[in-house]
């Protein structure tokens, strides 16, 4: 065979390995069972589950109930759990928690900023959890952050869904600054502000070890601009997606190769009817099912696939510190050139469809296993 046809084969194909999905929505119950087996369908080993249920998960007893569920529906994807974060949690609780390996570490949800979040925080003031992130620091659990505002008209502040990411930045850094130890992550980042951000708090950082302040990126927020989702409701997620600007930075961000930059879905299904109303739109962006495909056609675009297996497979290894005897298979994913088309919907076949991400339209490519 010639040079030129192996090269063109190698550049067609891209073990990108252990895979990784460091945010993800799999609901419970008809839904539950209809989206969690699409993990593995988009390309996805390892997935670190969102505790926004109804109630949200904030017991040993509930964690692991819900982590037997979703095993059961996929015993090849390895979950990693967490914690809704409330009042109903304790520091003995996350120590017991952790020594148990039940959790990775807990969610923090500003209340009333997304779906199923009125159980959530006062981002204004996160002093009576700080008993909790110092256990969480203690035991090397993660604290992942919405980091939005809710929406306020009031005196001088004015926050909306174009700012809400920005004025919550402030919180992160002095959380930061008060636990200097704790690994945070802020999820889902769609301002260019976040990005500086992020950037600038890893300015000293010589290790990969060093890093204590990382961000997700969602495949959908690589695509879409405000005009995407304004009178769009498939593509109306929270945080929403903002301003060109915006979206050159995560972009950047996301294909530069820096370690504290990895990617996480925030997949979240919902019924098609619920995305459709005209009133009370549910939150979130179905992207599970081709979760890596459309993770690889924004990279080939940008002509950043040599940096593909860090966004979506060593960064988030090497933050969790997941370790591959403790995973649930070994397969490692594959993606290669072959065009798909994205179906119009996924269902279970009775009561239950989903409008995926880009529905209707083509992507480039398609992904397979390799077993081990």
């Amino acid at each position: 065979m010639k040079i030129s046809s192996i090269l063109k084969n190698m550049s067609n194909r891209l073990n990108l390995g252990i895979t990784c999905d460091m945010h993800v929505h799999l609901r419970d119950g008809a839904m539950c069972e209809l989206v969690t087996p699409t993990v593995r369908e988009g390309g996805i080993s390892v997935a670190y589950v969102m505790p926004n249920l109804q109630p949200p998960i904030t017991s040993l007893d509930r964690v692991v109930k819900y982590k037997e569920t979703l095993q059961k529906l996929a015993p090849k994807t390895t979950f990693l759990m967490s914690f809704y974060l409330s009042k109903e949690l304790s520091p003995e609780l996350i120590h017991e928690a952790a020594s148990k390996g039940a959790i990775r570490g807990v969610k923090c949800y500003p209340a009333g900023v997304t779906t199923n979040s009125s159980a959530g925080v006062d981002p204004n003031d996160f002093t009576s959890f700080y008993p909790i992130f110092k256990a969480m620091e203690e035991n090397g659990l993660v604290l992942n952050l919405h980091g939005e505002k809710p929406s306020v008209s009031k005196g001088s502040e004015d926050i909306h869904v174009l700012n809400a990411e920005e004025s919550f930045l402030p919180a992160l850094r002095k959380l930061h600054h008060d636990f200097p130890s704790l690994k945070i992550i802020l999820e889902h980042c769609t301002t260019e502000a976040a990005i500086k951000t992020v950037n600038e708090l890893n300015n000293n950082v010589q290790t990969p070890q060093d890093i204590k302040v990382a961000a997700t990126i969602t495949a959908h927020h690589l695509y879409l601009t405000i005009d995407d989702w304004a009178g769009n409701p498939i593509n109306f997620c929270k945080p929403v997606a903002k301003l060109p600007s915006d979206k050159r930075a995560l972009l950047e961000a996301a294909t530069s190769g820096k370690p504290w930059f990895f990617f996480g879905s925030d997949s979240a299904p919902h019924p098609i009817g619920n995305k459709a109303r005209h009133i009370g739109v549910c939150a979130g962006v179905y992207t599970q099912s081709l979760a890596l495909s459309y993770v690889a056609q924004i990279f080939e675009q940008q002509d950043a696939l040599d940096n593909l297996s860090k966004f979506v497979s060593e960064h988030a290894l090497q933050f969790y510190e997941v370790h591959k005897d403790n995973l649930q298979s070994l397969d490692e994913a594959v993606i290669f050139k072959s065009e798909q088309i994205v179906p119009e919907a996924i269902s279970n076949g009775k009561d239950i469809s989903v409008a995926p991400f880009m529905a209707g339209q083509k992507l480039d490519w398609s992904v397979e296993w390799q077993c081990k």
